[in-house]
């Protein structure tokens, strides 16, 4: 699935650049959703690389990773260079953002941060990693007439940033239940209510912020796959090691007494 659109690319990376920013702040709001963990899924981690080069380099870099880097995850150079490299012409250069930095400290007060290793920035002891915070925060807004921007975020509340995604997700509003604990009314979050549909049905959306995590969780460490796959066959030798050490052992010492 491949998600385009100039307008759609500056509104993303006005998301990220506020709320992800500011997400270290974030005291309250509900349980975090586990994010789904495909680092082995190659379309998964295609799709989320397309989704960040389209929605989030135009206002954020990655400063730390490589467009060649990409062909880890399956792509070739002529695919790199076909479908993302809008922000240079060589498949060598880092994920630089689009954005001027004096207009963007200008416009949001500072700096878009760096999201090469923010799905490893945030976890919460009880909450889960930073992929899931990621996963929840963007699948969690709602609109809100009190706020300046119309919309609210459950898993950050008061968020001072627009929705940039409610044209795909649709609109939808949280259901509560209410009971009393210790004299005060407690609101629980018991599910949303879907009042228009989005471009995306409720699925497509969920898989397409999957992909989208997925990747930025990749991005913080690359070489997390070869690194796994090497401690494989290192425990595996190991093991074939031991057992033939110990046979060894044991025709060594067999005639002692």
């Amino acid at each position: 699935m491949k998600i385009m659109g100039n307008s759609k690319q500056f509104v993303l990376g006005l998301v990220f650049s506020l709320g992800v920013a500011a997400a270290g702040a974030n005291t309250g709001g509900i349980a975090w959703d586990k994010a789904p963990n495909h680092q082995n899924d190659l379309a998964s981690l295609q799709n989320g690389a397309k989704l960040f080069v389209n929605y989030c380099l135009s206002c954020h870099s990655a400063a730390y990773m490589r467009f060649n880097r990409l062909k880890d995850i399956g792509l070739s150079e002529a695919q790199i260079k076909g479908s993302l490299l809008f922000t240079t012409e060589k498949v060598g250069e880092t994920m630089k953002a689009a954005i001027d930095p004096k207009q963007a400290k200008e416009w949001f007060g500072a700096n878009p941060p760096d999201l090469t290793v923010i799905a490893r920035s945030r976890s919460a002891e009880g909450q889960g990693t930073g992929a899931d915070y990621l996963y929840t925060y963007l699948r969690t807004y709602y609109p809100d007439d009190s706020k300046a921007t119309g919309w609210n975020n459950l898993a950050f509340p008061n968020v001072g940033m627009p929705h940039a995604l409610w044209e795909l997700q649709g609109n939808r509003q949280p259901v509560f239940d209410v009971h009393t604990e210790h004299g005060h009314d407690v609101q629980v979050f018991k599910g949303w209510d879907q009042t228009s549909p989005g471009v995306l049905t409720p699925l497509q959306y969920d898989q397409a912020v999957g992909d989208l995590v997925n990747y930025l969780q990749w991005m913080g460490e690359p070489a997390q796959n070869t690194r796994v796959r090497v401690g494989v066959w290192v425990l595996l030798f190991l093991g074939v090691f031991t057992f033939f050490a110990w046979r060894l052992n044991a025709a060594f010492w067999k005639e002692v007494k």
